[in-house]
């Protein structure tokens, strides 16, 4: 029998209902708020607007990119997926920052492993509405559509979201570290990887001294086999086996980071002390 005061049982609690309970508060927090959805969707959208006219400029006057006209529309696309899962992951636990709601979470049942899968699904959730907009005005103002990638685009979608919430890791981690006033690491770190990823132009256009750089780079084998894939029609297996194979070294090292740093914040007793 159930001594007097003892909470009762209830046996549907568990790690699935814990991750749902993390996600659907942040989902809550979009459908009630527009200005969270219309971001989400602007700076996409505004990209591929952009980007297009520089396409459709080049299309004319380059008769390499007359061979694929939606080599950089592309590229863009592909480009915001890691971006927008990297900058989705970090943006979540940092309103979790702002809002002081860091030591309510580690009270409650909600487990490191669990609080890492319920961020991980946040961020798809919203790279998915984010890139809503920019594929749609990608086929209604020029005509392309990312899904004549076919299957290969699965891959490349995968394995740019997880090197982006690899970077996310990271990233919380050391705003977890180092406070709030390091945030802006969630704007522009990604960024520091954008020339060496080669999204607009082929690893071999690098100096020499920077392929290694670029060679360790999920991101730099994804756009290598979608360049191949829209100019010469091959789908390479060989960089997508490449950018899996360091995805997993990627999302280890960040989500080690990441773990790292929060252990250090318990036991300086840091979570109830950071906020806006």
């Amino acid at each position: 029998m159930m001594g007097r005061g003892a909470a009762p049982a209830l046996p549907w609690r568990g790690p699935a209902q814990r991750i749902g309970a993390l996600v659907l508060r942040h989902t809550y927090l979009l459908r009630r708020s527009w200005p969270r959805l219309l971001e989400l969707t602007y700076w996409p959208t505004v990209q591929m607007i952009i980007w297009g006219l520089v396409t459709m400029f080049l299309v004319t006057n380059s008769s390499w990119f007359a061979q694929a006209a939606g080599v950089l529309l592309a590229g863009v696309i592909l480009w915001d997926v890691m971006f927008r899962g990297q900058i989705g992951l970090s943006l979540v636990f940092i309103e979790e920052m702002w809002s002081r709601n860091l030591g309510h979470i580690f009270v409650s049942p909600l487990r490191p492993w669990e609080l890492i899968c319920g961020l991980m699904l946040i961020s798809l959730i919203r790279t998915l509405i984010g890139m809503t907009g920019a594929v749609g005005f990608a086929f209604l103002l020029y005509a392309f559509s990312i899904f004549d990638l076919g299957f290969a685009l699965i891959g490349f979608f995968v394995n740019l979201i997880v090197m982006g919430w690899a970077v996310g890791f990271f990233v919380s981690g050391l705003v977890l570290r180092y406070g709030l006033g390091a945030e802006s690491l969630a704007w522009f770190l990604i960024f520091a990887l954008a020339p060496f990823s080669c999204v607009y132009y082929p690893l071999s256009i690098l100096p020499d001294w920077l392929e290694p750089v670029a060679a360790i780079l999920p991101s730099a084998h994804v756009f290598e086999g979608m360049r191949a894939l829209l100019v010469d029609g091959s789908f390479s297996g060989d960089h997508m086996m490449r950018a899996s194979l360091l995805n997993i070294g990627w999302i280890a090292a960040g989500i080690a980071t990441f773990l790292g740093f929060l252990r250090s914040a318990r036991i300086r007793g840091l979570l109830h002390q950071i906020g806006e």
